[in-house]
Parts: structure tokens; C-alpha cells; sequence
């Protein structure tokens, strides 16, 4: 069964006929008003569901043209409900956001647009892996400053078949490839590392609150396992939850204790899910290989934090972002859709 997935972009323009879409998906306020000022600027009605469940729900669905989210599910008896529906869009990278045979049936397509602002900060994450698992910075600054006269090596001229390999002789510069990678938790952010992540032939599992369906999983290519199980096997355990009362310093000194060695700890999500005490103890006792973050409790990172001296610690100033467009850019290329959907149906 073919699915029919549309990607189409154009200039924003304001449309002939107002087109009513309902947004399911909980957002924060800010993101939200960005997406209701780019939709007032193309001339689209946004009305917003996310607070809406059950009959409620498939009332406001009534009178709308699209339906939009970014996990929460669009099942088939919302579908149905939305006589008129021309478009049904998700926000990200999760098309099982959608009953997808309910969609095909009603003849709807199904539009899934990754997250400009989800990439970039999964671009970080395998950053701070690379970064770690090359040495970069130590690296760069022992390039930089020729370490190698410490060891008592010489310069030499190189040919195709002579080299100075690994002068400053690190043990333990390592791949990606065939390493397992856990990710605590599996929002978007989640399936972009993962996608990236296999990309260089890691393994790829994950743990969240709500474990997806065993197609999903396929799907997505990860494989679940407990939170503490997922400690103990990873060699990466990269952080993608959100910072709740039940997220709060979910990595602390016993989780710390579960992890592996020569495993190594990435965090592009909130400071606060690490308890960075517990980390410094855990660095600078060798309980774990490294830790690379880009988050933190307190930003900008204060003078004399102990992550500051603590051994085989990557540290970026909260950048995985990007420069901050995106979200205003998943909004634009969101209402662009919608646009076009309008002027073609």
C-alpha cells in the first residue's frame, strides 16, 4: 500500500480562499505565536486543538481543511470527522503521528516535514560524539602546541608511504561504527540522532515513558530497552527528554554507576536532567570515559563550575540550536503547505 507523502514549497502569499487548519500538537507559547503570525501572514485561520480530547476534539476537526501535529495521534475517527480535510500535516519526522490507512481511504495526503530546529540540534549530538570519540580538542591543542617534544619525537618528511600515525600517541581514539547508542527519550530530536546515528552504523536503542508500537520501531530502525538497562549496554548515552519534575537529575550518581566504563554521556537537551556534581565525581573518578554538553544548570556556564577542570569533558555554549531560526523556519515551510495545498485542491 503506497502512502501519498506531499512536499511542496513556494513563496508565501496570501491565499484566495481562507483555509481553517486545526493544530493538535501542544506547543510552548512562543512557538505557537510564531506559527499563529506566519499563518495571519499567508491569510490562514490556525485554530488550536491541543487542549481539546474526545468529542470535543472531533468538533473543532468539523470545519477544518487540514489537521496538524507533531506526535500526538490523528486517528481514523478524526479523519472521518473533517468532511472537507485536504491536508494533514505533521510537524517532524513521525508518520506513525497518523493512522495512515484511515488517510489513504479518505484519499488525504499526508505531508511530513523534518524540523529545521530538531536537525540542528541532532547535528550537535553527533558532534559532541565525534568530538569526544576523535579527540578534536585535545587534538587540535596538542597540534597546536607541539606536544609531541615531550615525547621525544622528531619531524619528518612525509611520502604515500611514510607518516608520523597518531604522534601524540593516544590509545583511545575510537569509531562510531558499530557502537550502541542510547537515547533517553524519542520526541524529534530523538529520531533525527537516529537517523544520523545509523548513518555511521551505530545501534541504535532507546527508552521513553510511552515505548512506541513494535512497527514504529521498525520504522524508525530502534530497538527499546528499560532506562536501566539502556545505561548498562550503550557505549553513547545521549539525553532527549524534556526537563520535568520526573526528568529532574534523571542521570545522577546511581545512574552514573550503571553506566559502562568506557561509555561516554551526551546531553543536548536540558541541564538539568544531569546531576552535574555526581558527573564531575564520576568524570574525574573514571566511572565513565567522557561526557559532552552542551546544556547545563546554570547558563552561561559560571566561572569556576567544576565541569570546567573536569577530565575528557566536551563543553559547547547551548549552540545546538543553531542560531534560533528553527522554529520560525519549520513554521514557514508548515504554512507554505498549507498554502499550496489550498491553490492546488
Amino acid at each position: 500500500m503506497g502512502y501519498n507523502f506531499r512536499r511542496r514549497f513556494s513563496p508565501l502569499q496570501p491565499v484566495v480562499t481562507p483555509l481553517r487548519a486545526l493544530h493538535i500538537e501542544p506547543l510552548a507559547d512562543w512557538i505557537r505565536a510564531l506559527f499563529q503570525r506566519t499563518a495571519d501572514e499567508a491569510g490562514i485561520q490556525f485554530v488550536w486543538g491541543d487542549e481539546l480530547d474526545g468529542a470535543e476534539l472531533v468538533h473543532a476537526a468539523a470545519g477544518a481543511d487540514a489537521l496538524l501535529t507533531a506526535t500526538r495521534r490523528i486517528g481514523g475517527e478524526l479523519i472521518k470527522a473533517v468532511p472537507r480535510l485536504r491536508l494533514i500535516q505533521v510537524q517532524g519526522r513521525a508518520p506513525w503521528a497518523v493512522d495512515m490507512e484511515a488517510a489513504a481511504a479518505a484519499d488525504v495526503p499526508v505531508s511530513v516535514l523534518p524540523h529545521r530546529g530538531a536537525i540542528a540540534v541532532a547535528e550537535q549530538t553527533i558532534a559532541l560524539m565525534l568530538g569526544l570519540y576523535r579527540k578534536l580538542v585535545p587534538g587540535h591543542l596538542g597540534t597546536r602546541d607541539a606536544a609531541y617534544r615531550s615525547l621525544g619525537v622528531e619531524p619528518v618528511r612525509t611520502t604515500e608511504r611514510k607518516i608520523a600515525f597518531n604522534w601524540l600517541g593516544y590509545p583511545d581514539v575510537h569509531q562510531l561504527h558499530g557502537r550502541v547508542l542510547g537515547l533517553v527519550g524519542l520526541g524529534g530530536i530523538g529520531l533525527e540522532v537516529a537517523r544520523r546515528a545509523q548513518a555511521f552504523d551505530m545501534n541504535v536503542v532507546y527508552c521513553k515513558r510511552s515505548r512506541l508500537p513494535r512497527e514504529y520501531e521498525a520504522m524508525a530502525g530502534v530497538r527499546y530497552l528499560p532506562f536501566e538497562e539502556l545505561l548498562a549496554k550503550s557505549d553513547v548515552v545521549s539525553l532527549h527528554a524534556p526537563h520535568t519534575e520526573h526528568t529532574e537529575e534523571m542521570i545522577d550518581a546511581d545512574a552514573l554507576r550503571l553506566m559502562r566504563t568506557d561509555a561516554i554521556l551526551i546531553n543536548t537537551a536540558r541541564g538539568g536532567l544531569v546531576d552535574e556534581a555526581a558527573l564531575v565525581d564520576a568524570l574525574g573518578d573514571g566511572r565513565i570515559a567522557g561526557a559532552g554538553l552542551d546544556v547545563f544548570v546554570d547558563e552561561p556556564l559560571p566561572e569556576g563550575n567544576p565541569l570546567l577542570d573536569a577530565p575528557n569533558v566536551l563543553l559547547s555554549p547551548h549552540v545546538g540550536g543553531g542560531t534560533g531560526g528553527g522554529q520560525a523556519g519549520m513554521a514557514r515551510d508548515i504554512v507554505t503547505n498549507l498554502a499550496a495545498a489550498t491553490r492546488t485542491s
